[in-house]
C-alpha cells in the first residue's frame, strides 16, 4: 500500500481516499495514522468513518448512502473538514445537494469491479442530469478510466475517483490521468 501512494504522489496526485472494507476499526486508524505520517503532504480523505477520519487527522470524509448521514458525518468532522457524498440515482443526488455535504459523487458511470454489489450505472447522460441539478462540485466515480475520463468530464463532471486504472502501473497511468484532465 505505502509503495503504491509514493508511486501517486511521485508523479503529482495530491487527494488521495483512503478505503479499507474489511479490516477493523483499530486497523484502519492505524494503517490511517501511518499512511498520514509518510504522506502528510497530500490531502487524505476517510471513506465511510468520520470518527476515524478525525482521529487520523484526515482532511475530510466520504460517506456513502448506507453510512453515518451527512449532517451526522458534519457533526462529527465540523466545519474545517470537507465532506463528500456518495449518490447512485438523481433522487439521492437532489437529496444529498440540500445537505452540508462539500462535494457529491455520482455513479457507478460505468461498469466497476471494486465494488461486490454495485448500483446500477447511471452512466454519462447520469452525469449530465446530475450536473443540471446542483452547483456543488460533482465527483464523477465507478469504472472510470484514462479511455473515458474526457467523456465524464465533458458531461460536466468536475473531477473523478478511480481504483481499479491505478492498479497494474499506478504512476504511469496517474500520470496519463493528470495529463488528460490537466
Amino acid at each position: 500500500m505505502f509503495r503504491f501512494v509514493e508511486e501517486l504522489a511521485f508523479c503529482g496526485v495530491t487527494l488521495l481516499q483512503y478505503r479499507n472494507k474489511v479490516a477493523t476499526a483499530s486497523r484502519v486508524l492505524a494503517q490511517a495514522r501511518e499512511l498520514r505520517h509518510r504522506f502528510a503532504g497530500l490531502t487524505w480523505i476517510m471513506n465511510d468513518r468520520a470518527d476515524l477520519c478525525v482521529a487520523a487527522n484526515f482532511e475530510g470524509v466520504h460517506v456513502g448512502q448506507d453510512d453515518l448521514s451527512v449532517e451526522g458525518a458534519r457533526l462529527v468532522i465540523g466545519h474545517e473538514r470537507q465532506l463528500g457524498v456518495s449518490t447512485h440515482n438523481l433522487a439521492q443526488l437532489r437529496a444529498a445537494d440540500t445537505t452540508s455535504a462539500d462535494y457529491i459523487a455520482i455513479g457507478p458511470i460505468f461498469s466497476t469491479s471494486s465494488k461486490r454489489s454495485p448500483d446500477p450505472m447511471v452512466g454519462v447522460d447520469g452525469v449530465r442530469g446530475a450536473r443540471d441539478l446542483t452547483r456543488k462540485p460533482l465527483v464523477a466515480i465507478g469504472g472510470i478510466t484514462r479511455q473515458n475520463c474526457d467523456s465524464v468530464m465533458a458531461a460536466g463532471a468536475d473531477s473523478v475517483a478511480v481504483i481499479s486504472d491505478l492498479l497494474d502501473t499506478p504512476r504511469q497511468s496517474a500520470e496519463d490521468f493528470l495529463r488528460r484532465l490537466g
